[in-house]
């Protein structure tokens, strides 16, 4: 009876929410950046917020929420209504933060609903073309004989670009100052300006850097070579196997948002990254587009949870 009764209820409630559904969206779509504009998510979002536009009819607006590791933008969507207006594109910092910072102001997986895994590309290990460091032994050599006194910028705390090298310093023994600044955009600036030694920065921000011939890329942290950077190694080929970190990038709305608002927005997420001229922008600024089902990118995001938690562990690493 009780089975009957739940059947019936969940009848009425799909009745309910058909209207919404069918008519959405009938207005503008917020599009949250946790990160100030100049990073990477910026980059891979505007060629798809102009696919959105067109496909929807409506205008897919990226709104800037940065601060707080991307903790601002993220409880905004978390308390955000579940209507699929306001959506968010969240980076592997999300993952990171569940164990780097324990009293987060929402539930990194409860209060989400997963639309899809939208991207991922690897960090580029660089530094200054002025740096006497070549190679990434090199860069390694100099890191193990002066201690803590090189210095590698981020685009913040709990970013991949510091969590990134956090790993790699548990893995190979080595030890560089952290200098974290608001945002990969500031960051390379700072490195341009030999503020900072070298980074780990998300390839589609430095990547016109190093074509400029400004930084040099020493080694990518994906297993495989990028696309992009074909000449360029992997860490992995540099003398640290098994050194495998990709930097991704999720689209995430509000729990309870209806399931054919969902499956509205991953069908048309994949559609607009397959656009020829969306797909030219994403794939020659260093990305590989993904293109998950809401299901994957949620297991994807348990897995990234539990293995960010061990680096954090590992390594020591503070929000600051």
């Amino acid at each position: 009876m009780t089975r009957i009764v739940l059947r019936f209820l969940c009848f009425l409630l799909s009745i309910l929410a058909a209207p919404a559904s069918a008519q959405y969206p009938s207005k503008p779509i917020r599009f949250v950046m946790p990160y100030p504009p100049g990073g990477s998510s910026e980059i891979l979002a505007r060629p798809i917020a102009i696919e959105l536009t067109k496909q929807f009819g409506h205008p897919v607006i990226i709104d800037y929420k940065p601060g707080g590791g991307t903790t601002i933008g993220a409880d905004l969507i978390a308390k955000s209504p579940p209507d699929g207006y306001t959506i968010i594109m969240l980076l592997t910092a999300h993952a990171i933060n569940a164990s780097l910072m324990p009293k987060l102001p929402y539930d990194t997986v409860k209060d989400f609903t997963s639309i899809t895994l939208a991207a991922t590309q690897p960090l580029v290990v660089e530094v200054p073309a002025q740096s006497p460091i070549q190679t990434l032994q090199e860069l390694i050599a100099a890191a193990k004989a002066n201690p803590g006194k090189l210095n590698y910028g981020s685009a913040g705390p709990g970013n991949t670009s510091h969590l990134g090298v956090e790993y790699f310093n548990a893995v190979v023994g080595t030890k560089f100052t952290h200098v974290p600044y608001k945002g990969s955009g500031p960051m390379i600036i700072g490195l341009l300006g030999r503020e900072v030694d070298l980074a780990f920065d998300s390839l589609s921000s430095s990547l016109p850097q190093i074509q400029a011939g400004k930084f040099r890329a020493l080694a990518v942290s994906t297993a495989q070579r990028s696309h992009v950077l074909p000449q360029v190694p992997t860490i992995a080929e540099s003398g640290v196997p098994g050194f495998d970190v990709s930097v991704w990038y999720g689209i995430f709305a509000a729990a309870g948002t209806p399931a054919p608002i969902v499956q509205r927005l991953n069908a048309e997420f994949i559609k607009a990254m397959a656009a020829p001229a969306a797909k030219a922008a994403i794939e020659g600024a260093g990305y590989q587009i993904v293109g998950s089902t809401p299901a994957q990118l949620d297991a994807y995001v348990k897995t990234e949870i539990a293995r960010w938690a061990k680096v954090v562990k590992d390594s020591g690493a503070k929000f600051e």
